[in-house]
């Protein structure tokens, strides 16, 4: 069975198998409808690849490939300006700048793949390690060496389902864990939540939404995403570019491709005072998980208004009237996602050097330049 199987590399989501879908079941982040978002407004150092394994002429497997030159990125972030960050930066610039990896470098969690049940998991995953290594040659040809590989992000029980050449040739890593929000069966309003909270979480969340008096929340269609644009890009990048490391910016265009290719699948919330946006929110519906997405405020308002934490008690309060059953906060801020019942989740990512000298040093490298988060979990419930 593993002789018949063979891999075919796509650079167009018009070119995908036209049952690739049946895959990605369980993800919207691997069906075709989100690849024709990146292709139509990935960040401008990004190529994006997607990959179909084939047993006979049965798809059997899919990925979804990216490929980062951080060569044409002005800054990589500018929050942390001290002799470690430019130390960093002269570091990626020679050495690390081209990036290749499995996996959705905008996003946390595992959307590097998804496999049939009829084949063994580490037969495809070996297959997929085959494309990389296509893909390596294919950048080289066109003048880019791939300096670095990588696959990200699996939780602990993925990992144990590894073929073994990931485990051996590559670095594991965990860097800021997934922060996960649970909605209990038994809550059907934000009401219900509240009641759940311990008193000195009941009272943030009393004096978190007294500060929001003189804002307008509004939804925002196509036509308004469209009308803001230049507004909404420049609060994004304004938090963007205050984070301590980035591998990419998205493309202006980027919230009005995604709201015109998943309609009511994204959803889109403007925060407004004295009808000037002053902040957003995205979430991503992902069947029964509430991903959120990007977001963006200005510094001085949100810091006055609570902003980012009345952002995070509307997500809550629109996934549990909805009937969703978790909400995904991602990485970044994990205190204050903590404060509102999120728990981290342990995601591991996989990297490795093409130079076998470098190679050897990348967990003290890595160590160096991403040393861990320090932080205190909080337990906002009774």
């Amino acid at each position: 069975m593993n002789s018949k199987l063979l891999f075919t590399i796509y650079s167009k989501v018009s070119k995908l198998p036209e049952n690739w879908n049946s895959l990605a079941v369980n993800n919207i982040f691997l069906t075709k409808e989100y690849l024709e978002i990146l292709e139509k407004s990935a960040p401008l150092n990004m190529t994006c690849h997607y990959i179909g394994i084939f047993n006979n002429s049965e798809l059997v497997g899919i990925a979804v490939s990216q490929f980062l030159d951080l060569n044409q990125l002005d800054s990589f972030g500018d929050r942390d300006k001290c002799i470690k960050s430019s130390i960093r930066n002269i570091v990626f610039k020679n050495f690390c700048s081209h990036v290749l990896l499995l996996g959705n470098n905008m996003l946390t969690g595992q959307n590097a793949w998804a496999f049939s049940t009829k084949i063994d998991v580490k037969i495809l995953q070996n297959e997929v390690l085959n494309a990389m290594e296509a893909l390596k040659e294919q950048f080289k040809a066109s003048g880019k060496k791939v300096h670095i590989s990588s696959i990200k992000d699996f939780e602990t029980e993925e990992i144990e389902t590894f073929h073994p050449a990931i485990k051996k040739d590559y670095f594991q890593f965990s860097t800021q864990p997934n922060m996960v929000f649970t909605i209990l069966e038994n809550w059907k309003t934000e009401q219900d939540y509240i009641a759940a909270l311990s008193k000195k979480y009941r009272d943030q969340y009393k004096r978190a939404r007294k500060k929001t008096e003189g804002i307008e929340k509004r939804k925002l269609g196509l036509h308004e995403i469209i009308a803001f644009e230049e507004e909404i890009y420049n609060l994004y990048y304004h938090v963007a570019k205050n984070a301590p490391f980035n591998t990419f910016f998205l493309a202006k265009n980027h919230f009005r491709v995604f709201k015109e290719i998943l309609k009511d699948k994204f959803l889109f919330y403007g925060y407004f005072i004295d009808n000037k946006l002053i902040g957003f929110n995205t979430l991503i519906k992902n069947g029964t998980a509430m991903d959120t997405y990007f977001l963006g405020y200005d510094d001085s308002i949100q810091k006055e208004k609570m902003l980012y934490l009345n952002m995070l008690y509307d997500m809550i309060a629109y996934s549990i009237n909805k009937g969703f059953k978790e909400i995904v906060f991602a990485r970044t801020a994990l205190e204050i996602k903590s404060s509102v019942g999120a728990k981290p989740i342990e995601v591991y990512g996989f990297i490795k050097h093409e130079s076998k000298l470098i190679d050897k040093c990348t967990q003290t490298i890595f160590n160096y330049l991403e040393p861990k988060t320090e932080w205190q979990e909080r337990n906002p419930f009774k």
